[in-house]
């Protein structure tokens, strides 16, 4: 039975390649498929970040039903995956606004069977939310699990923010307006839109395996990428090691206390061992002020510094417009 969703004209659906281009010639069949057993239409807005040459060959393609137009939008230089995700929202946001947007990756772990999902869900929020694919289940080998698990609890202890989705989802017209405005968006999509409380719902998605080869992503790239949605919340990770170090102090200073007031009121003390214990407590003292005082500059500093806003400056790296 087709998934009930609101008559919309048509939406698009952003897809940011990078010599990924077989994968997407099997893509885009599966995803013509699934809209016309939705009666949904579509046009396709293909992100190319800096690959070598555009191996992208309409002619060899199927006659789509659904996908009634397709852009490639090629940009100057590779910026990678999360900045072309913004420079395609903030094109579309300034070519078209009253679609909505969904985005999804080129090599099939986006389950294409899942854009009508996210369709449907948001038209039952009235086009008010942003709605992500929260991931049930993972095809990624093991190890690649066990960093991924531990980068989640790494992520939570220093945000307080649970890392459920990825860059599936499906953006309203009125949210995508607010969004490219972000400045964090530049870093990470997921983390701008948590940061920026723009209101959001998830439904369970499970990730599919890839449709063709192995994933183009380096352990190098992986770990950039998690740093980068960490450093959207740079200002609250800051304010919890100032809390964490400022709780050290506190112990230490208690610490130096005590071993002065053995030393002068008891007769415990061994010749010798006071000294050495307050120089140690002295400098870690001193060590974790010098802690504070960075993390207290850098923050406000950043506050500060005049950010990219991606709906302003994303015309600098785009190139001529393909259809």
């Amino acid at each position: 039975m087709a998934t009930q969703h609101k008559d919309y004209e048509k939406f698009v659906i952003l897809i940011p390649v990078y010599e990924d281009w077989k994968a997407l010639h099997l893509l885009l069949p599966l995803l013509d498929e699934e809209l016309s057993a939705h009666a949904l239409k579509a046009d396709i807005l293909i992100v190319d970040d800096g690959s070598s040459e555009i191996n992208f060959l309409p002619a060899k393609q199927k006659c789509f039903r659904s996908l009634e137009t397709i852009e490639i939008l090629p940009l100057r230089r590779n910026v990678g995956h999360q900045r072309a995700i913004a420079i395609g929202l903030s094109y579309l946001d300034a070519n078209q606004l009253c679609h909505p947007v969904v985005v999804m990756d080129c090599d099939g772990e986006d389950n294409p069977g899942d854009v009508p999902r996210l369709i449907a869900e948001c038209s039952a929020h009235q086009d008010q939310k942003i709605i992500f694919a929260a991931r049930t289940r993972r095809s990624e080998s093991l190890s690649f699990k066990i960093f991924y698990h531990l980068y989640r609890l790494i992520h939570f202890l220093l945000t307080g923010v649970q890392v459920q989705v990825g860059n599936f989802s499906v953006i309203p017209a009125s949210a995508l307006r607010r969004l490219v405005a972000v400045s964090e968006l530049w870093n990470h999509y997921a983390a701008a839109v948590y940061k920026a409380k723009l209101p959001m719902a998830l439904i369970p998605a499970r990730r599919n395996c890839r449709l063709e080869g192995s994933s183009r992503m380096s352990l190098v790239a992986l770990v950039v990428h998690g740093l980068s949605a960490m450093a959207v919340f740079g200002d609250r990770i800051g304010v919890r090691l100032l809390i964490l170090v400022s709780m050290g102090m506190s112990l230490a200073s208690v610490a130096l206390i005590t071993v002065i007031g053995i030393r002068l009121l008891t007769s415990l003390a061994i010749p010798g061992w006071a000294t050495y214990v307050t120089g140690i407590l002295l400098v870690i003292l001193l060590q974790m002020l010098m802690i504070v005082l960075v993390f207290a500059f850098v923050i406000l500093t950043g506050r500060n510094t005049v950010s990219i806003i991606p709906s302003r400056d994303y015309v600098h790296i785009v190139d001529a417009v393909r259809r």
